[in-house]
C-alpha cells in the first residue's frame, strides 16, 4: 500500500543558502495493505515531516514515495490531492473539527463532498459506532477533548479510506481517554482494514502496531515487524 524508495528532504537547498539541512536521510520501507505502521522517535527526528510525504503533503528532495498505485513524486499538487481525496483519512491531535457544524455535519461533510447519496445515514452509523449515538446534534465546544477525538475518527473512516494517517491522536487527550481513543482507533482498524500510518510518542501505542519506525536526527534506526527489530537505516 506504501512503498518508500530512498527518500531524503533537505531544506536550504536554494542557491541563495550556503548551507541546506536535512530533515530525513535514506529512508526506505515497504507497508502492505492493512497494515499498521508507527512513525516514533523524539521531537525533531523528522516524523511529522515523514507523515507529510508520505500522505502527498509535501515532496521528498530525492527519492520516491508509492501511495497505492500512485508515484506523488509523479504529480502536481492538485494532483496529489485528488490521491489524498481518493484513498487517504486524516486523525489529527488538535481534532480539526467545524466549529459551527454540528458532530454530525462535520461527519457528513467528506461524504457529501464526495458525492455520497446517504451521507446522513452513514454519518450517523459511524458516529454510533464510536459511542456518540447521543451527542449527534452537539457542536464541537459542547463536546470533551475526547468526545471531539471521537467525531474525529468517525469523520475519517466514514469515507472508508485505504489510508489512514494519525499525527499524535492521543497527543492532547489524558491517559485514561487516550487509551479509550486508541482502543477504538484499532478496533476501527481492524473492522475496515483501512491501512494505518501513525506518529506518536506513546511507547506503548506503538506496541500495537504490526509495525513500526524509529526515526533520529532524520534517520531510520530501527524497523520493527510484529516485534522482530532490524537495526538498518534503510528498509525495504
Amino acid at each position: 500500500m506504501i512503498e518508500v524508495r530512498n527518500v531524503h528532504k533537505q531544506l536550504g537547498r536554494d542557491a541563495t543558502v550556503a548551507h541546506s539541512l536535512t530533515i530525513l536521510h535514506d529512508i526506505s520501507f515497504s507497508l502492505p495493505r492493512s497494515a499498521s505502521l508507527a512513525i516514533v522517535g523524539r521531537s525533531g527526528s523528522g516524523k511529522s515531516s515523514l507523515l507529510g510525504l508520505l500522505a502527498g503533503l509535501d515532496l521528498p528532495t530525492q527519492g520516491e514515495v508509492i501511495l497505492g498505485s500512485y508515484p506523488l513524486q509523479n504529480l502536481d499538487e492538485d494532483g496529489r490531492a485528488k490521491v489524498r481525496g481518493e484513498l487517504a483519512g486524516f486523525v489529527f491531535q488538535s481534532f480539526q473539527l467545524l466549529p459551527e457544524l454540528s458532530a454530525l455535519e462535520n461527519v457528513m461533510l467528506p461524504l457529501e463532498l464526495a458525492g455520497k447519496m446517504d451521507a446522513e445515514a452513514e454519518a450517523r452509523h459511524w458516529l454510533a459506532r464510536v459511542g456518540l449515538a447521543q451527542r449527534m446534534q452537539h457542536r464541537p465546544r459542547q463536546l470533551s477533548g475526547g468526545e471531539q477525538q471521537r467525531v474525529a475518527l468517525a469523520r475519517a473512516f466514514a469515507p472508508k479510506p485505504a489510508i489512514l494517517f494519525a499525527d499524535e491522536p492521543t497527543g492532547s487527550l489524558d491517559s485514561a481517554t487516550g487509551a479509550v481513543i486508541a482502543d477504538l482507533l484499532f478496533d476501527l482498524n481492524r473492522e475496515t482494514g483501512t491501512t494505518l500510518v501513525l506518529v506518536t510518542h506513546d511507547e506503548t501505542l506503538a506496541t500495537r502496531c504490526s509495525h513500526s519506525l524509529r526515526l533520529q536526527a532524520g534517520e531510520a534506526i530501527d524497523w520493527q515487524v510484529c516485534g522482530q527489530s532490524q537495526d538498518k537505516v534503510s528498509f525495504v
